[in-house]
């Protein structure tokens, strides 16, 4: 069987010159295109091509309305199928996906595609939507893809004629109904696309630039052989040019919109990375602040009884050439070792502390517990604490007040800006050689007030200045570190300035000094109970004896309390729980009694409340022991009837403070009482 494409491709018989104009079987066709006929008037001529241009424009408008494909070709089949009154037009598509139902008839594998729109005159026409053409009948020849891409059109007036060397496509024309066809090729251009995977039976022509065969569009005539006017054929490659470009266009918009889809799913895709990784990281910051803190706790506990012993060891007397062979008296050099093991504790249980803190802003359990207070007390309180360390270190401390006499309160938490101020100054000095210079300036600027240390120090490189308030960075991270630390002061230190609301900045150059910043707006403040204000009594360890009952399950706390007690002189009734104790404490007649609300196995807040309703020894002042809490529990201490409160682990020389205070009111008021 010769190759059918090539009698496709070849152009039809054309009638001689002088030969008669074909008769017109049809009479529709013959009452529509009488104005191919010379005899016609050439109103019907100018009436038919007004026609033609009026759906030219209507194809072309829903081109341009519409980017859904279907829209536009489905309505272009419909009306031009009208216009040009044949028995069925179709569009038949290359290369598209497989349908559930298709048409092959030899049942055997399908090679170039399918039907896809169809337009018929009556119902009483067969459909041949979704067929295909089988191998057997079309073969695989370039030169017909080649022909079409290239704009050739192929015009059968019957194909019993045309197709009678060509059985298989003859049977397949008498199974459509088919008796006459006009082909006009659909051709796209991929220079602005990549189609190539979309038309893979046009896989070897269809380079970047090249037109590519997207389909054809076909007129069926089913009743019998049809001339087909070059009238016709122009207007059909007219349509089928604007569908092109319609085709072109939609497909440019669906790759688009693939596109666009395609990133929204990526980005969807790494939003939800990100999150996961975010969850992830807060997940994982919550765990190390809780296991820092967990750790700093268990930490704290058996450091607190280091210091505590070394400061009542401390407390003995050294041995003299009087006092040799006393078992209780310490040399000069037990004194100096138990003077380190205390530094060293304090210096430890700082670290810690700082580090807690640190857990507890970043978890968001920090509150400021705000009051009003004296920035000039505060800083020169300040500057006396670190006057000692200068001085071992050779460098000059000073303090450069700004501040206007009877002006200088202010309402923040003293406890936190004391906090700031002490990270600042011990950076400072730490990094100050000797025969240097830090100063600490204070100043306020309508309701905010300023604090800046300046030093004269070995200065921090620009390009590590970022680093500074980071949690564990050090900027001297060689083996051979000069400076000790764990590069947390700073970070808490930004931290704590950020919850009051404040800002903090650095300028420094490498060799000549750093100049630290903090602005702090001042806090509304609400008055609170009396008695929950700053604990830092003046160090007045100069007491009048008298007894105090401790109430302490824990025996290592009872028992350093017990020792710095006695040692300062007071007598000490020690009970392991407080069943009894309001019993006891009615019968010893104590000045202070030293609660722990977290007793083992009982509540220390019930004893506190039990032992304020109590007529027996009205002068009672209780002072409650209790660990790390939220201000508004503390502040729910105070109101069961406690006089004042110290946080675990103790400071032993700031609760001897308290206590004095606290004996020194009961002897007040038992004075004026007579």
């Amino acid at each position: 069987m010769e190759k059918i494409l090539e009698i496709m491709a070849a152009p039809l018989p054309q009638p001689e010159p002088n030969s008669p104009q074909p008769v017109l079987t049809n009479p529709v066709l013959d009452t529509s295109y009488a104005s191919i006929s010379i005899c016609q008037p050439v109103e019907s001529a100018l009436q038919l091509q007004i026609e033609q241009g009026r759906l030219l424009n209507q194809v072309t408008a829903q081109i341009r309305q519409s980017l859904e494909l279907p829209v536009i070709l489905s309505t272009a089949v419909e009306q031009v199928r009208r216009f040009l009154q044949v028995d069925r037009l179709v569009i038949y598509e290359f290369n598209h996906s497989q349908p559930e139902k298709t048409h092959n008839t030899e049942g055997g594998p399908t090679s170039f595609g399918r039907i896809t729109y169809e337009s018929r005159a009556a119902d009483t026409i067969p459909s041949v939507l979704h067929w295909q053409e089988g191998v057997n009948c079309f073969i695989d020849d370039p030169k017909f893809i080649k022909k079409y891409r290239k704009g050739s059109t192929l015009a059968i007036e019957d194909v019993e004629t045309a197709y009678l060397s060509y059985p298989c496509l003859l049977k397949l024309m008498h199974q459509a109904g088919v008796r006459a066809k006009l082909v006009v090729p659909l051709v796209v251009n991929i220079s602005e696309g990549n189609f190539e995977g979309e038309f893979a039976g046009d896989a070897d022509d269809s380079e970047r630039g090249k037109p590519v065969l997207w389909g054809l569009l076909i007129a069926h005539q089913c009743s019998g052989p049809r001339p087909w006017l070059e009238m016709e054929k122009d207007f059909l490659i007219h349509i089928g040019d604007h569908l092109s470009l319609g085709i072109q266009q939609a497909l440019l918009y669906a790759r688009l919109q693939e596109e666009k889809e395609n990133l929204e799913r990526r980005v969807r895709a790494r939003t939800q990375e990100l999150r996961d990784a975010l969850l992830a990281a807060e997940s994982a910051s919550r765990a190390k602040s809780e296991f820092l803190a967990t750790i700093s706790h268990e930490l704290r506990t058996p450091l607190t009884c280091v210091i505590g012993m070394s400061s009542t060891l401390m407390r003995w007397p050294v041995a003299t050439e009087s006092r040799k062979g006393n078992g209780t008296a310490l040399s000069h050099k037990q004194r100096d070792y138990l003077q380190t093991i205390y530094d060293s504790g304090k210096h430890l249980l700082h670290l810690i502390e700082d580090i807690i803190d640190l857990s507890h802003l970043e978890a968001g359990k920090t509150v400021l517990q705000v009051r009003q207070f004296s920035l000039c007390e505060l800083a020169n309180r300040v500057i006396q604490g670190f006057l000692g360390k200068a001085a071992s270190r050779d460098v000059t401390l000073t303090l450069n007040l700004a501040i206007p006499d009877g002006d200088d309160r202010f309402t923040a938490d003293p406890n936190r800006v004391e906090q700031i101020l002490d990270n600042l100054l011990s950076n400072a000095i730490k990094f100050t050689p000797q025969g240097g210079r830090v100063e600490l300036s204070v100043w306020l600027e309508n309701k905010t007030a300023a604090f800046q240390v300046e030093d004269t120090g070995v200065g921090i490189p620009e390009e590590q200045q970022p680093l500074l308030f980071q949690i564990f960075q050090q900027l001297d991270g060689t083996h051979r570190r000069n400076y000790g630390g764990m590069g947390v002061g700073l970070a808490l230190t930004k931290q704590l300035v950020e919850l009051h609301g404040g800002w903090i900045g650095v300028k420094s150059k490498l060799g000549k000094g750093s100049i630290f910043t903090v602005r702090l707006p001042a806090q509304s403040f609400t008055p609170s109970v009396q008695g929950s204000e700053a604990r830092i009594p003046p160090q007045n360890y100069s007491a009048p004896l008298g007894c105090i009952v401790l109430i302490e399950s824990s025996e290592d706390s009872a028992t350093e309390i017990c020792e710095i007690l006695n040692q300062t002189g007071y007598q000490v009734v020690w009970m392991l729980d407080g069943s009894s104790a309001r019993e006891q404490i009615d019968l010893l007649q104590p000045k202070v009694a030293i609660v722990n609300i977290r007793l083992a196995g009982m509540d220390g807040g019930e004893i506190i409340t039990s032992l304020r309703k109590s007529s027996a020894n009205p002068h009672l002042k209780i002072l409650a022991l209790a660990p790390p809490c939220p201000p508004a529990e503390l502040l729910s201490i105070l109101e069961s009837g406690a006089d004042d409160y110290a946080i675990k682990p103790l400071e032993l020389p700031q609760l001897l403070s308290q206590i004095n205070t606290l004996v020194a009111r009961v002897d007040m008021e038992l004075k004026r009482k007579g």
